[in-house]
C-alpha cells in the first residue's frame, strides 16, 4: 500500500508552524514588575492592568506590583480612586516604577459625578451638579455634613437654625420656589435611598426653631465620601417630582479594594457663643429705669420695680455670660475598618458624639453611628452588589425654653441665681429666677435605619440590568416635661400641677427601582440609555399624649401615672408614589452631546384625576475645546458651553389633603366622643410645577491649573398649592388648592478654582464661588383684592416684608413719627404700612484654600453674605420698663440731643408710647444691613513621622468653626435673626487620626 507523505508533511509542516506561534507569543509573553508611590511613600490598592485586558494586578502595602503583559508595545494603566489615572508605555522595560499625583491634581474629565441613577464625567455633564468631597467634610467640629457644606457650593445656601445641639438647618437651592415654607425642602438620597426630610417632632419649637430636626443628623459626616447637589432641569429631572427643589445626594465611604486599613480617629472640642451684645451695666440700666418714670410723670415708683426698690443698686451681672456664656464641649470617636480584595470590599465604621449646651446645666447631645457597606464584583466582572447599612440612635435632652432672649432683657441688678445653700433663689417671691426652667425638660430620642442594596448584571457586552432597592425605618420620641417645681415655691404648687407630654412617631418607607442600562459606540457615536421605573411606599404612624397632675414627679415620664390624660389623635399617614423614567445621552465626535431626561410621576397626595404628572428635560453640551480648531491651542485645557430646560413638580402638602377629614373631639356628649370636620374636600388642586432654565460655560487654563465657570439660570413656579382662604361662615379658615401665581428665581453663579503652587513640596490651592440670586413674584391674579395684599407684592421677593416708613423722633411730642400714607392724621395697618422691605441675600460667597508643604497642611474658608434683614430693634421691649437694653439705646432724643436714636425711655405704662414703640418694631428701623464676612472653617493638620512603627499614618489636626465675624449688624449673629434662639455657636477643635 502507497503511504501518503503528502498528508504527512503537511501534518509535520502545521506543527511546527504552531511550534513557532507558539514560540512567538511566549517570548512576547513577560512578567512586569514595579512599584507604585506618591512622595516616596507607597501607594496600595492600585489597580494595574494592560490596556484591552482583563488581567489586572493590585499593588499591596508597599507598593509593589506583578502583572503578566503580552505584545511588542503594551500600554499599562494604573487606577486608584484617590489618585489621577496613569497611562505609561511599557516598551522594553522589565520594571516600571510609577509615581502618581495627589487628588487634588486630577484632571478635569477625571472627576466623575453622582447624578442619582448615572454617573458622568464632569467634563462630559449637560447638568448642574455641585460636588463635595471626604477630604472638605471630615475632621470637622460639626455633627451635620450641611455645615460643612456652607459656603463651598454656589447656588446652594445653608443657614444653621440654631446653635442647640440636635437643630435642624434651612438650605434653599437656587431661592424658594414654593410660597410655602415646607414646599421648598429639597430631595434627600442617602446612598440611593430617599429618605422623609419632614420633621417628626410636634414639641421642640420652643427651643428649636420651626421645631425643625435635619434628617442628616443621623449620618456621621465622617463616614461621607462625597455631598453633591443637583441643581438645574437636566440634573434633577431624572427624579421628577421629588426634585422640584434640587436633589442632595449623600454618599458613604465604601472599603478600597486591594488593602485593608483600620482607622481610629477622636477629637475634643469647645464651643462658646461667637458674639455678645455689648448691653447696659447696672448704673446706665438705673438711670434709664428713673428717667423713664420721670418722663411718664409718675412721682412715686410702684412697688413692683424691684430693681429699684428692692433689689441691691450695686450688684452687677453680665447675664449672656450667666445663663449662655458656658463652655460646651464635645467628644468624638470613631473606628473603622475596611479593605477588600480583587472582587470584594467591605467597612464596617463605629462613631459615638456627645455634646453639651452653653447653658450652665447638664444637658447633653449623643448619638451613636453604624455603617457597613459591602461590594462584590465577579471575576467575570458581569455581576455587581453593593449593600450599604445605616444605623444611628440619637439622644437629645435640653431645656424647654431657649434663654436666649433672657440673658438679653434680664436686669443687671438680679439677684443672684441660686442661694447659699445651693437651693434656687426667688428673692422673696421679686424675682422670676430664669434658671427654674432647667428642671423643664425638652427630651427626644430617634433610632434611624437605612439600607440599600444595588444590583447589576451585564446581560450582553452593551446592555446591563440594574435593581436598585432599600427600606428607610425611623423611630422618634420626644417628651415635654414641665415639673411644679419650675414654679415660684410660693404659689403653692406641688406635683398634682405638674404635666407632662408625649409624642410618638414612627416612619417606615421602601423603594424598588428595576433598571436597565445600555451603551454602545460605533464610529464617531455613542449611545447611554436608562428606563426604570420606581415603586415607593411609605407609612407614618403618629400619635400625642398629655398627663396632667401626679403624685410625685419621679412618675413624670410615665404618663400612665397622671390623674388627668388627654389623648390626641393617633394618626396612620400612608404616601404611595411610583414612577417611570427613561435617559438617552447621544455623543457625537465626543464633542457634541445631549441628554434627553423624561419622568411620569404619580402620587396619592391629589385627588384620583390628578395624580399623575409628566416632567422631563433636555440639556446640551458642547466641548469647544475638542473641536480641531482649538485643540493645538496649548494653554486652554477644557472649553465648554451647556444649557438645558425642562420641568419638575412638587407634591410636598402632606398626605391626604384633598379628602374631607375629621379630628377627634375633646368634647364629649352624653358618654359619646364626637368628631370634628378639620378640612374640606377638594380633588381638583395638582402639582406645583417649575419650569427651569439654565445656560453656562465652562473653561480650563494651562493644564487644569485655573479653572472658571459661570452659569445664569432662570426658574418659573407655578400652580402653587396654597390654602385658599375662605368667609368665616363656611366654618373654615381656608381650603387647599392650586393659587394662580407665578414666582421666579433667576441669578448668576460663578466658580474659579486657581492651582497656585503644585511643586512636590509647597501646594497651595483657591477656589472662590459667588452666587447672585434673584427671586420674585410675577404674577398673582386680583392680589389687592385678596387676603394676599398685604404680604405680597408683584415684582417684590415673597420674603418681603411692609412696615412702616420710620421717619425720625417728633421734637414736639417726643414719640416715634411715621409716614400717614392715608393721611387720615393716624398710623395703623394696613393702611400706612406700605414701604417694602426686601428681606434675604442679595449675594453670598465662599472662598477656600489648601496649603501643605511637606507633613503640614491647612485649610480655611471665608463665607460672605450681603443682605438685608431684621435688626435688635425688632425685638426690643420698649426702653426704659424693666428690661435691660443694648448700650446703643443710650443714644436717646432730648432737646439736648437731637441727633439721638431712640424716643424718650418710657416705663410702658403709657399707652401713646407704648403704641408708638410697638409701630416702630415693625418699621424701617428695624430692618438694616446684615451683610457680614465670617472665617468658617480654619484647619491645621499635621502628619507624624511613624513610618519606622509599623503605622501606616498619624496625623494630629486643630479646627476652628465660625472663628471671626466682621459685620456692621446690630444683632447677636446677622447670619441668625431668629428672636429667642441661640445662634450658631464658636468652636474650637483638638484631633488625632491614626490609620494602620
Amino acid at each position: 500500500m502507497k503511504k501518503n507523505f503528502c498528508s504527512l508533511s503537511h501534518i509535520q509542516l502545521a506543527f511546527g508552524f504552531t511550534l513557532l506561534a507558539s514560540g512567538v507569543a511566549i517570548g512576547q509573553m513577560r512578567v512586569i514588575t514595579g512599584t507604585v508611590t506618591n512622595n516616596n511613600r507607597p501607594i496600595s490598592g492600585v489597580y494595574v492592568s494592560q490596556e484591552g485586558s482583563d488581567i489586572v494586578a493590585v499593588s499591596n502595602a508597599s507598593g509593589i506590583y506583578s502583572l503578566q503583559v503580552s505584545g511588542k508595545n503594551p500600554v499599562l494603566m494604573y487606577k486608584h480612586p484617590d489618585y489621577p489615572d496613569r497611562k505609561v508605555v511599557l516598551g522594553s522595560k522589565p520594571t516600571i516604577d510609577v509615581s502618581l499625583g495627589r487628588e487634588g491634581e486630577k484632571a478635569i474629565e477625571e472627576v466623575v459625578l453622582n447624578a442619582g441613577y448615572y454617573k458622568v464625567k464632569d467634563k462630559e455633564r449637560t447638568g448642574n451638579i455641585a460636588k463635595i468631597s471626604a477630604r472638605d467634610i471630615e475632621n470637622q467640629p460639626v455633627t451635620n455634613v450641611l455645615a460643612s457644606a456652607q459656603g463651598r457650593m454656589a447656588g446652594v445656601s445653608i443657614t444653621q437654625n440654631s446653635g442647640t445641639p440636635g437643630g435642624g438647618f434651612d438650605i434653599q437651592i437656587r431661592g424658594k420656589n414654593s410660597i410655602r415654607r415646607e414646599g421648598n425642602e429639597p430631595l434627600y438620597i442617602i446612598d440611593g435611598i430617599p429618605i422623609l426630610s419632614e420633621s417628626p417632632s410636634t414639641y421642640s419649637a420652643a427651643v428649636l426653631p420651626y421645631g425643625a430636626i435635619s434628617p442628616l443628623n443621623a449620618i456621621n459626616p465622617n463616614d461621607i465620601e462625597s455631598f453633591e447637589v443637583l441643581k438645574d432641569a437636566d440634573a434633577t429631572a431624572i427624579y421628577g417630582s421629588r426634585g422640584a427643589n434640587g436633589v442632595i445626594i449623600v454618599t458613604t465611604k465604601k472599603g478600597k479594594k486591594g488593602r485593608s486599613v483600620l482607622k481610629f480617629n477622636t477629637s475634643y472640642s469647645i464651643s462658646t457663643v461667637a458674639n455678645r451684645l455689648k448691653m447696659m451695666n447696672t448704673s446706665e440700666y438705673l438711670g434709664m429705669r428713673r428717667q423713664a418714670f420721670q418722663n411718664d410723670g409718675i412721682t412715686a415708683v410702684p412697688a413692683i420695680a424691684y430693681d429699684l426698690n428692692t433689689w441691691s443698686q450695686e450688684r452687677e451681672t453680665d447675664w449672656q455670660r450667666q445663663l449662655i456664656g458656658n463652655n460646651a464641649d464635645a467628644s468624638v470617636v470613631q473606628l473603622s475598618l475596611s479593605g477588600g480584595s480583587e472582587n470584594s470590599s467591605y467597612l464596617i465604621s463605629y462613631g459615638h458624639n456627645e455634646q453639651s449646651t452653653v447653658l450652665p446645666a447638664g444637658f447633653r447631645y449623643r448619638s451613636n453611628n453604624l455603617t457597613g457597606n459591602f461590594g462584590y464584583r465577579s471575576p467575570d466582572r458581569k455581576l455587581e452588589i453593593n449593600l450599604t447599612n445605616t444605623f444611628s440612635f440619637q439622644d437629645n435632652n435640653v431645656v424647654n425654653d431657649d434663654l436666649t432672649k433672657r440673658s438679653l432683657t434680664l436686669s443687671p441688678n438680679a439677684p443672684a441665681l441660686y442661694n447659699a445653700d445651693g437651693s434656687l433663689n426667688w428673692e422673696n417671691s421679686t424675682f422670676t429666677n430664669p434658671v427654674a426652667s432647667f428642671v423643664s425638660e425638652y427630651l427626644n430620642s430617634s433610632s434611624f435605619i437605612n439600607t440599600g442594596t444595588q444590583l447589576s448584571y451585564k446581560l450582553f457586552p452593551f446592555v446591563s440590568l440594574k435593581f436598585n432597592g432599600g427600606l428607610t425605618y425611623n423611630i422618634f420620641e420626644e417628651y415635654s416635661l414641665k415639673p411644679h417645681t419650675m414654679y415660684n415655691p410660693s404659689f403653692g404648687l406641688n406635683s398634682s400641677t405638674s404635666n407632662s407630654s408625649k409624642n410618638n412617631s414612627s416612619s417606615f418607607s421602601y423603594i424598588l427601582e428595576p433598571q436597565i442600562v445600555g451603551d454602545y459606540s460605533w464610529n464617531d457615536h455613542s449611545v447611554e440609555m436608562l428606563i426604570g421605573a420606581t415603586l415607593q411606599q411609605s407609612e407614618t404612624k403618629s400619635g400625642t399624649i398629655q398627663g396632667y397632675g401626679f403624685e410625685s414627679n419621679a412618675l413624670i415620664r410615665n404618663i400612665a401615672a397622671a390623674k388627668t390624660k388627654v389623648v390626641g389623635d393617633q394618626v396612620n399617614n400612608q404616601y404611595n408614589y411610583t414612577a417611570v423614567f427613561a435617559r438617552l445621552n447621544y455623543k457625537y465626535l465626543k464633542r457634541y452631546i445631549v441628554n434627553v431626561t423624561g419622568r411620569r410621576d404619580g402620587s396619592s397626595r391629589f385627588g384620583p384625576n390628578n395624580r399623575f404628572g409628566n416632567f422631563g428635560a433636555v440639556g446640551a453640551a458642547w466641548l469647544v475645546s475638542e473641536e480641531p480648531w482649538v485643540k493645538n491651542v496649548s494653554w486652554l485645557s477644557l472649553a465648554k458651553i451647556r444649557g438645558s430646560i425642562g420641568t419638575s413638580g412638587n407634591d410636598r402638602i402632606g398626605d391626604y389633603q384633598y379628602l374631607d377629614t375629621y379630628t377627634v373631639s375633646t368634647n364629649i356628649y352624653n358618654n359619646t366622643t364626637g368628631l370634628n370636620p378639620s378640612r374640606l374636600y377638594n380633588p381638583n388642586f395638582s402639582w406645583e410645577k417649575t419650569l427651569k432654565k439654565e445656560l453656562a460655560a465652562e473653561f480650563s487654563f494651562f493644564k487644569n491649573r485655573w479653572n472658571l465657570s459661570g452659569a445664569y439660570y432662570d426658574n418659573t413656579s407655578s400652580n402653587q398649592l396654597v390654602g385658599i382662604p375662605l368667609p368665616a361662615t363656611t366654618g373654615f379658615s381656608s381650603i387647599q388648592s392650586n393659587l394662580p401665581a407665578k414666582v421666579k428665581n433667576t441669578g448668576w453663579e460663578l466658580e474659579t478654582s486657581v492651582q497656585v503652587l503644585r511643586n512636590s513640596k509647597f501646594r497651595y490651592n483657591t477656589s472662590i464661588n459667588l452666587s447672585i440670586p434673584n427671586s420674585k413674584l410675577v404674577e398673582f391674579p386680583n392680589l389687592e383684592g385678596s387676603t394676599y395684599s398685604n404680604q405680597y407684592v408683584i415684582g417684590y421677593p415673597t420674603t418681603l416684608v411692609k412696615v412702616y416708613q420710620f421717619e425720625g423722633i417728633n421734637p414736639i411730642t417726643g414719640l416715634y413719627q411715621f409716614t400717614d400714607f392715608n393721611s387720615d392724621g393716624k398710623i395703623s395697618s394696613p393702611d400706612d404700612n406700605k414701604v417694602v422691605e426686601k428681606i434675604g441675600m442679595k449675594f453670598f460667597s465662599g472662598w477656600s484654600n489648601n496649603l501643605s508643604y511637606g507633613p503640614w497642611s491647612a485649610s480655611f474658608l471665608w463665607y460672605f453674605v450681603k443682605q438685608r434683614n431684621w435688626n435688635y430693634n425688632r425685638q426690643m421691649v420698649i426702653p426704659g420698663s424693666m428690661n435691660n437694653q443694648p448700650a446703643e439705646v443710650l443714644d436717646v432724643w432730648s432737646t439736648a440731643n437731637p441727633s439721638g436714636a431712640y424716643m424718650p425711655y418710657s416705663s410702658g405704662s403709657i399707652a401713646a408710647k407704648t403704641s408708638a414703640h410697638s409701630f416702630f418694631q415693625n418699621s424701617t428701623a428695624a430692618i438694616g444691613d446684615a451683610s457680614f464676612i465670617r472665617l468658617k472653617n480654619v484647619q491645621i493638620s499635621y502628619k507624624i513621622p511613624v513610618n519606622d512603627l509599623g503605622i501606616k499614618e498619624a496625623t494630629i489636626y486643630v479646627q476652628g468653626q465660625n472663628l471671626l465675624t466682621v459685620t456692621k449688624y446690630f444683632g447677636l449673629d446677622p447670619e441668625f435673626v431668629l428672636n429667642g434662639f441661640l445662634p450658631p455657636l464658636k468652636t474650637y477643635s483638638l484631633g488625632f487620626q491614626i490609620i494602620f
